[in-house]
């Protein structure tokens, strides 16, 4: 059986960023923790705009977006991670963290949002190389140091949701494999998740509470959207 050690590198990251930055935080007041999250909130924007500046089809990522999100406070997704995250603090003990489920939330999505984290996993499940997923679990434990100076705690659960979520991309890679290689599915996803970014973004800077985990059935509609409006598309007409 093959083990996902793209994911485990991962994950293991996250968790040293976010025990490295616990030990930076004891040392900063509130206003200095709070700066640096504000911080990560800005590059996450920027990030969430630039992905979201890939799409190519505006009308299917608002489409997805609406939808998916109606969909998913249907299902209760947010709500259902925010209960995780309250029961894990709770079951941990850290009672008296107030960031705690908000940054499980915002890295979670920040850490599994994104085309780095697909292609990764179907590279080492396909090619059983692991460059993508190296380079991404360095940035994601360079962003953990900023989540773990405020809350350490949370990464450690962040850490093992981001385990279990890319050890299941990895295991699902062969039938994704041709989301990877269709650069218009793969343009619409990849805007899709940058509008969620965009979200993440907001919340971290104190803007705006948006359930962004909500969103997450957008990021199989958006690709799923295309798929149907190809086989509504009336064909070329041949040359004679």
């Amino acid at each position: 059986m093959m083990v996902p050690k793209g994911s485990i590198l991962n994950a293991a990251l996250v968790l040293a960023g976010g025990l490295l930055g616990g030990l930076i935080g004891r040392f900063l007041t509130p206003d200095y923790q709070k700066i640096a999250l504000s911080g990560l909130g800005l590059v996450t924007l920027v990030i969430g705009v630039k992905m979201a500046l890939g799409s190519k089809n505006v009308l299917v990522v608002a489409a997805s977006i609406a939808l998916g999100g109606m969909l998913g406070l249907a299902l209760g997704i947010n709500a259902g991670l925010e209960s995780l995250a309250t029961l894990a603090q709770s079951w941990i003990g850290v009672k008296d963290d107030t960031n705690f489920v908000t940054i499980v939330v915002a890295a979670t999505v920040l850490y599994c949002v994104g085309p780095m984290t697909l292609l990764g996993c179907i590279q080492e499940r396909l090619e059983r190389r692991i460059e993508l997923l190296s380079l991404k679990s360095t940035l994601d434990g360079i962003a953990a140091i900023f989540f773990g100076a405020t809350s350490w705690p949370a990464m450690v659960l962040t850490a093992l949701l981001v385990l279990i979520f890319q050890s299941a991309l990895t295991f699902a890679a062969q039938p994704l494999r041709a989301l990877a290689d269709d650069e218009e599915l793969l343009a619409e996803l990849t805007g899709t998740g940058g509008i969620m970014l965009m979200a993440t973004g907001l919340g971290l800077l104190g803007i705006a509470k948006i359930p962004t985990a909500s969103y997450l059935p957008a990021l199989i509609l958006a690709p799923g959207f295309i798929v149907v409006g190809r086989r509504f598309r009336k064909p070329k007409a041949l040359p004679r």
